[in-house]
């Protein structure tokens, strides 16, 4: 292991060293080409989606932004404008999912195990590339990654800002900070010579309000430009610790107030009750799974404003896989427990209209798959149109960003189309067929 992590540490100093030197310019040919001014005409463009669509349109985007929105098909006026033609689809932003895991192989336990031991964090990233490509092929411009290696996943996050890589933005995390034994410690299951070795590296776990400022501290220093804690226990760790409430009450304010302190906002890994009312009343930004949610949560959730990131098709996904037996037998009567009562426990706070931002905790399930989370929030009592909303305007809002969510003067260009309105078929935004992101056309083939 502490080879390996030296050798690690000398191929990022190598790779950092490397950047310097020869960093991709926007003429580079590492870069994708971006005309300086592009013109789309849209047949229809859902450009804000508070609002009803518009008709024909032209959006025009210079340098990666969109400059002007025009009813009718504008022509250009520039030399060299290029115009895409996108009169017989159904133009939106691009979409936004707030719980995603890019590092490793994600949405394949079999085969994640069955590598686990020939597999070093240099394969993970070169799945982490294909992951990210995947999801923005998939229609989302923008991601929140929720856990995963926390130098590997900045690197990926600033190879896509800065052109060298294909895919979403990405607002990471790093590790999510847990107890000991908790949904995120590492040592969960493993013989103790691997425990041991493992607990000697982690610096994401801790016991007491000091060790979590701790451990936030350590993500920040880290890159992350988010927190996430597990607040209660955690379908996919092998531990058969239940769902239950893992922090105590101190241990949450720590967190939360010293990512605050630090400018980052705090997503709550949480399931059960009374761990994700004791992560609401400390000020947490939003509630990831709410697998369990009673009347006074919500009622709690609402007054504070508190966002729920309901990730509805990571239960399913995760009973399927458990059942199949690729998961190991501890996660069974969880996955099954959080299955049962997820469905119910989002329709109630979608009808008290608790605030809502898409997520799927894709690496449960596949990657470039996150828009069948869509079907389900519809099933649960959505309308097409307040799921989008989740997926672009409250996701933006959520994050803390205001350069992404629709399609407005000064914001990124980031935009899909579908070959119809999913106002009326919701599951037609599983088959996007044309994605630009900050400017660039991403080739879908």
């Amino acid at each position: 292991m502490i080879v390996r992590l030296a050798a690690s540490a000398a191929l990022l100093l190598a790779s950092a060293a490397s950047a310097q030197v020869a960093a991709p310019s926007p003429a580079s040919p590492a870069a994708p080409a971006r005309p300086a001014v592009t013109y789309i005409h849209a047949g229809r463009l859902l450009d804000r989606p508070d609002r009803a669509p518009r008709g024909p349109s032209t959006v025009i985007v210079r340098d990666g932004k969109v400059a002007e929105v025009r009813d009718g098909y504008a022509q250009p006026a520039e030399p060299g404008a290029r115009v895409i033609d996108l009169r017989d689809r159904f133009v939106l932003p691009g979409l936004i999912d707030m719980h995603v895991h890019l590092w490793g192989i994600g949405g394949d336990p079999l085969r994640e195990r069955s590598t686990a031991l020939n597999r070093d964090t240099t394969d993970d990233m070169m799945e982490a590339v294909g992951n990210a490509r995947a999801t923005l092929r998939a229609g989302f411009t923008t991601v929140r990654d929720l856990g995963g290696d926390p130098r590997g996943i900045r690197s990926l996050r600033d190879g896509i800002a800065s052109g060298v890589l294909p895919g979403p933005t990405i607002v990471n995390a790093g590790q999510m900070v847990s107890v000991t034994g908790g949904h995120g410690d590492g040592t969960n299951g493993l013989a103790s010579e691997w425990a041991d070795t493992v607990r000697s590296h982690q610096i994401n776990t801790c016991d007491g309000a000091e060790e979590c400022r701790r451990a936030v501290r350590a993500q920040v220093g880290l890159g992350a430009q988010v927190i996430k804690f597990a607040a209660t226990g955690g379908v996919l760790s092998n531990v058969s610790g239940g769902l239950g409430r893992a922090m105590t009450p101190d241990e949450m304010r720590a967190i939360i107030d010293t990512a605050h302190q630090l400018g980052r906002k705090v997503a709550a890994h949480s399931h059960a009750v009374e761990g994700s009312l004791a992560a609401v009343e400390a000020g947490v930004d939003s509630i990831d799974h709410g697998t369990f949610l009673d009347d006074r949560l919500i009622a709690l959730m609402k007054a504070k404003g508190t966002y729920l990131v309901p990730t509805m098709i990571a239960p399913v996904t995760a009973l399927a896989q458990a059942r199949s037996g690729v998961l190991p037998p501890a996660t069974i009567p969880k996955a099954e427990a959080a299955a049962a009562a997820a469905m119910e426990s989002h329709r109630k706070a979608f009808a008290a209209g608790v605030k809502v931002a898409f997520g799927t905790d894709t690496g449960v399930s596949k990657h470039g798959e996150n828009a069948k989370e869509f079907a389900l929030m519809v099933r649960a009592g959505m309308t097409p149109a307040r799921a989008i909303r989740a997926a672009t305007l409250d996701a933006a809002d959520l994050l803390g960003r205001a350069d992404v969510g629709s399609i407005e003067p000064g914001k990124a260009a980031d935009l899909i189309a579908v070959a119809d309105s999913p106002l009326d078929d919701v599951t037609r935004l599983e088959r996007v067929a044309f994605v630009m992101h900050r400017g660039v056309v991403e080739p879908l083939e």
